[in-house]
């Protein structure tokens, strides 16, 4: 399958008063053409951060300090400003984490939706309301034409989403990022936005990162998963091997800490013990050691790449940074 998508070691960092916040360390990783990528991780992880760096949608303090980007082969990594904002909204499109807040609250729907369209298509503004209207109705919001005359205090927090994903989709792009869309909202609109995206990407064919802190919402959504930990990569891998093969500590922390339906009542779930790394300062060893249980010597003094081993299903190569083999349980020489 042809890939939209190719990014290698990508460095991110952020400066603060006493120094810098290193908060992506060497991400590599690459995407198919109508692929979708699910991205794992507690907050702070380096997920988002990542992502963003993507389309260089970063604050000022922030700096990629390395690494390149390939978007359908072009090198966008070191694009000009309006090299970049030509490829934001038509090429790569973003969902936002809480639509409340990406919203202004002082401008109707319609004059927010159609604001990315007649920038890169231009078109009308009577033409851009009606793709807008087009594309409401797409994602599951009814009397749409009306819509567009409203606010956002006027719709629910679902409805707020919705018009998240139109705005996304209205000048077709081949990659959305999805930055934890559904994490303001209850469980039940999260699972109609989580069919919603699948409906879509099956209908118009385009690639999807979705970044989340839960693994569990990923399960029977996304093609492959990547688990972040401490700005690095641990783990990546498809779909059903990360969940029936993890092989890396942290995931296999992750996994043991969803509920199941055989969890007995008043049973405590497994954590994970310790903190977060320090990223003021890059680790000399793996940044997960201070937490794992299967950590050795090696651990602590050198970080492990992330190297391909065949994976259960034989579908791609299963990636792991990890200097314990979790199959054999025994170190890797």
């Amino acid at each position: 399958m042809a890939k939209l998508l190719e990014v290698n070691n990508l460095h991110t960092r952020f400066k603060v008063r006493n120094g810098y916040l290193h908060a992506v360390n060497g991400v590599s990783f690459s995407l198919d053409k109508g692929e979708m990528l699910g991205v794992v991780g507690e907050s702070g992880c380096g997920k988002s951060v990542s992502m963003m760096s993507l389309i260089r949608l970063l604050p000022p303090a922030a700096q990629i300090t390395e690494g390149e980007v390939l978007l359908d082969g072009e090198d966008i990594t070191h694009a000009s400003v309006s090299r970049v904002n030509a490829i934001r909204g038509s090429k790569v499109g973003m969902i936002f984490q809480d639509p409340m807040t990406s919203l202004n609250p002082f401008m109707k729907i319609g004059d927010q939706l159609i604001e990315g369209i007649v920038y890169h298509k231009k078109i009308t503004k009577a033409d851009a309301l009606q793709q807008a209207a087009k594309y409401l109705k797409m994602v599951g919001i009814s009397n749409a034409e009306h819509r567009l005359n409203e606010y956002p205090h006027q719709l629910s927090g679902g409805m707020r989403q919705r018009v998240m994903i139109a705005m996304a989709l209205l000048n077709e792009p081949s990659l959305v990022i999805a930055d934890e869309p559904t994490t303001a909202l209850d469980v039940t609109i999260q699972a109609q936005i989580v069919e919603l995206v699948k409906s879509l990407r099956e209908k118009l064919n385009m690639s999807i990162i979705w970044i989340t802190h839960d693994l569990s919402l990923l399960a029977g959504m996304v093609d492959r998963i990547m688990v972040m930990y401490g700005g690095y990569v641990v783990e990546e891998a498809v779909l059903d091997d990360i969940y029936k093969s993890p092989l890396h500590p942290y995931t296999i922390g992750l996994l043991k800490s969803i509920p199941s339906l055989k969890t007995e009542a008043g049973s405590r779930l497994p954590s994970i013990p310790g903190a977060p790394p320090n990223l003021f300062s890059q680790p000399t060893g793996c940044p997960f050691a201070p937490r794992c249980t299967y950590r050795v010597d090696r651990c602590q003094s050198e970080v492990p790449a992330l190297t391909a081993v065949p994976g259960e299903t034989g579908e791609r190569p299963h990636r792991v940074a990890c200097w314990v083999d979790m199959r054999g349980k025994g170190v890797k020489q």
